[in-house]
């Protein structure tokens, strides 16, 4: 393999690395920046809840407000932008979109190390939000221009953000650091996202010759214009808003199996991961959750790494996989019928592995089965269903997790 390849594999490697970064740390962070606020306001205003005390291990301990909050400020900007940027940022520099990425990130990890109510650190959610949603649509699309092996490293990256951002925060908050200086520690990434996009990646030319051609003829049926470069012939497209809306119907055979997948797998994350902590155990409440974070992620990166050896064309298994999860966890929450928190972990890498692996072969399979010359546009709006997912997600399991503290299950 050349040294450009090889560039290039490493460069959409960190590329997928920072820009989900920010994403992992604030969900990893999510039960902490709650606790934190929450505990501020008690303590500013000496009110006493009514729950019974969790102090002797009787009742179930939850937060006032679920995770599900953050989940949502970390999710639904990423939606709104992966709904609306397909149809009009292809037109804008890749340059400017990069650039914008890398302060958003910044910003979401400053704003919230130093925030000082509920609602400033759901600004800097969102930021975050802003940040990996502007950039998965951004990076997706800059893969037309490489071979398709640049989108599994582009996983692998992502994958490795999981794995890396959680047992980074919840390394550096288990030694001693705080969770606001731990937050600050990671303002190196989004310098990291700079350097891999503009130093480390080697364009092709094919991309510097990114003009797309506006002699659309409505009376043609062909969309194409040919153009003879130096070296190779390179296809250019414009599509009208018609165009775009026509080839979002056969993306639905996988964007539906995901936009599932991403359904039942960030309920159990965001809905169920802080109530399904053991008494008296080697790892506190808070612990628990940080390290379910930890190995959720560490299942991620093992199977979005995993397609060029392993690919699964039969999408539709692993929503009905996943689904089978949220039955058994849901089930944990009010039975207690698992003994030992290592076989909730198993259950948790296994969640990680087929949300990884749904993630990859999506997107893999588009790069494969799609037209290169609509490549481009395809995989930037495929973006869109796991965050239609994840945001479904947010908005069920805020709900489901008041009521189930409502009831004061007994441990």
């Amino acid at each position: 393999m050349s040294s450009e390849k090889w560039r290039n594999l490493i460069g959409f490697w960190f590329l997928g690395l920072c820009n989900n970064f920010a994403y992992v740390i604030m969900l990893s962070a999510a039960h902490d920046i709650l606790k934190d606020q929450e505990d501020k306001d008690h303590h500013d205003n000496h009110n006493n809840t009514t729950t019974p005390s969790p102090s002797n291990g009787t009742y179930l301990e939850c937060n006032e407000i679920s995770t599900g909050a953050i989940l949502l400020a970390d999710i639904l900007p990423t939606l709104v932008i992966k709904l609306t940027a397909p149809f009009f940022i292809l037109h804008m520099s890749y340059k400017v979109r990069v650039l914008a990425c890398v302060l958003f990130s910044l910003a979401s990890f400053i704003v919230v190390s130093y925030s000082t109510g509920i609602w400033m650190s759901i600004v800097g959610v969102v930021c975050a939000s802003i940040s990996g949603g502007l950039g998965e649509t951004t990076y997706f699309a800059f893969s037309s221009f490489f071979e398709k092996n640049v989108i599994s490293a582009y996983s692998s990256g992502t994958g490795g953000a999981g794995i890396f951002g959680a047992l980074s925060y919840a390394g550096l908050t288990s030694v001693g650091l705080s969770p606001r200086k731990t937050l600050l520690v990671m303002t190196i990434v989004p310098g990291l996202m700079f350097i891999s996009f503009f130093f480390v990646i080697k364009k092709p030319r094919s991309f510097y010759h990114k003009e797309y051609i506006v002699k659309y003829n409505e009376d043609s049926s062909s969309l194409l214009t040919e153009t003879e470069d130096a070296d190779d012939k390179v296809k250019k497209v414009h599509l009208t808003l018609r165009d775009k809306l026509h080839l979002l119907k056969p993306l639905m055979k996988y964007m539906v199996p995901l936009c599932v997948v991403y359904i039942a797998e960030y309920f159990i994350n965001q809905g169920l991961y802080e109530l399904l902590y053991f008494n008296d155990i080697w790892l506190s409440e808070k612990e628990q959750y940080r390290w379910y974070q930890v190995d959720y992620q560490l299942g991620v990166f093992i199977s979005r790494s995993s397609v060029n050896v392993f690919k699964i064309n039969k999408l539709w298994t692993l929503p009905v996989l996943q689904c089978a999860n949220v039955v058994i966890l849901t089930a944990q929450v009010f039975l207690r019928f698992i003994p030992n928190i290592w076989i909730v972990f198993a259950l948790v890498l296994f969640e990680g592995l087929l949300g990884g692996a749904a993630f990859v072969n999506t997107f893999y399979k588009i790069s494969e089965d799609i037209e290169a010359e609509f490549k481009e546009f395809s995989l930037a709006a495929a973006t869109i269903a796991d965050s239609f997912g994840i945001s479904l997600a947010g908005v069920i399991s805020i709900p489901t997790h008041n009521h189930i503290c409502s009831l004061n299950l007994k441990m």
